[in-house]
């Protein structure tokens, strides 16, 4: 078998290598770059302080700092008037997965002039695009590192998935100490996207021994880290770790794309406004249940990786203690049902056929050990809402 490996050109990885940013522009070519960012890295300092190290270097940066959270079309649109208008050759991503998803598609629309609804899945956007360099500023997307990009329709209320070697940056830089700001909740809700990125890397149709090995080592480093870094902000060596393994994890899954419980989360994510993490956690426990009989030595490995499960287990004791634990994962981590965090059932209700349509027509239920039907869907949305997991 044949297996495609693709990642950025280069990775800086370490406490500082923020810093070594302007060697990364000049060995990628850009000489006129635009830093796009969220208004919290501003408050925070972090965006002009990057701004002055490039300074420093003879290299002039102007800022977009209007990026929001689950960027939009809209939004995408007008960082790309941005780099027209500053005549920019390349971007610098600075902030979570909404910085940075969204300067991979500004990359792509600029420079290939097509529009968002035409690059969605299932087309697959091979292309040469200006330079994105990323540098995540929360241990948990993983979007430094991966082939994807997800943008919100604010027509369709539909989050788009953009696939393909277009919205993979050229380089990342991945420094822990950006993520000693993050708060509770943030930490929370991107290391449990971490989390699920590594376990269906790992349990995917498209995995090869490459994700498989960076999935292991992304939930042995999650599963040691997360609750330390949520509950000591400043603890430095969780926080590495932390980072270390969403890199790990998105490397992983970018070479093997994501599965069900994606599928499922980002429909709730887009009508419902629940941040991407939070949602993925909401379904992740009752994914797992679905799908265990189907990748039995898949799940075990991941129950023992994250230290859930020892060797003398047996697969399945180890499957339905990993359950067990995202239950109480979930409960230590205060992650809501949908219910609890205020949906309207009704709604949701209303809604479910929407969410189920758009949640197979983005593909990634096809990876997923199990593949559920509609009906099987709508069902699977049925427990999630108040967080039942016996399917």
């Amino acid at each position: 078998m044949i297996n495609r490996v693709l990642m950025p050109r280069e990775i800086l990885v370490g406490g500082g290598s923020r810093f070594k940013l302007s060697q990364v522009l000049a060995a990628t070519g850009v000489r006129k770059p635009l830093l796009v960012t969220d208004p919290v890295m501003v408050k925070l300092g972090h965006a002009q302080a990057l701004q002055a190290s490039l300074a420093e270097a003879g290299l002039a940066a102007d800022i977009f700092s209007n990026v929001v959270e689950d960027p939009t079309d809209i939004s995408v649109g007008d960082v790309v008037t941005r780099i027209k208008a500053g005549e920019h050759d390349g971007l610098v991503a600075l902030g979570g997965g909404s910085a940075i998803d969204t300067a991979k598609a500004a990359a792509i629309v600029a420079t290939t002039g097509e529009t968002l609804v035409s690059l969605k899945v299932p087309r697959i956007v091979d292309a040469t695009v200006m330079p994105v360099i990323s540098i995540p500023t929360t241990a948990g997307t993983g979007s430094e590192v991966t082939r994807a990009a997800v943008i919100t329709d604010t027509a369709a209320h539909e989050k788009m998935l953009i696939l393909g070697t277009a919205a993979l940056p050229t380089a990342a830089i991945a420094d822990f100490e950006l993520t000693l700001t993050c708060p509770y909740r943030v930490t929370v809700d991107t290391g449990i996207d971490a989390l699920t990125h590594a376990l269906e890397a790992l349990v995917n149709r498209n995995g090869n021994p490459h994700s498989e090995a960076l999935a292991l080592s992304a939930l042995k480093l999650i599963g040691a880290n997360l609750e330390r870094a949520a509950a000591a902000p400043d603890d430095r060596d969780a926080r590495e770790a932390m980072m270390l393994g969403a890199l790990h994890a998105g490397l992983a899954v970018s070479n093997t794309s994501t599965a069900l419980i994606h599928g499922l989360s980002r429909p709730i994510g887009a009508f419902f406004h629940v941040p991407h993490g939070m949602s993925n956690a909401m379904v992740l426990p009752l994914v797992t249940r679905y799908s265990l009989a189907a990748a039995p030595k898949h799940y075990a490995a991941a129950a023992r990786a994250l230290g859930y499960a020892n060797e003398a287990d047996t697969d399945g004791v180890a499957g339905i203690k990993l359950v067990d634990a995202f239950i109480d994962l979930n409960d230590r981590l205060d992650v809501p049902t949908p219910e609890k965090f205020g949906i309207n059932r009704t709604r949701y209700t209303e809604l479910l056929p929407e969410m189920v349509r758009q949640g197979l027509a983005s593909g990634t239920p096809g990876n997923n050990p199990r593949v559920p039907n509609e009906a099987e869907m709508a069902r699977l949305y049925e427990l999630a809402y108040d967080g039942r997991v016996d399917f």
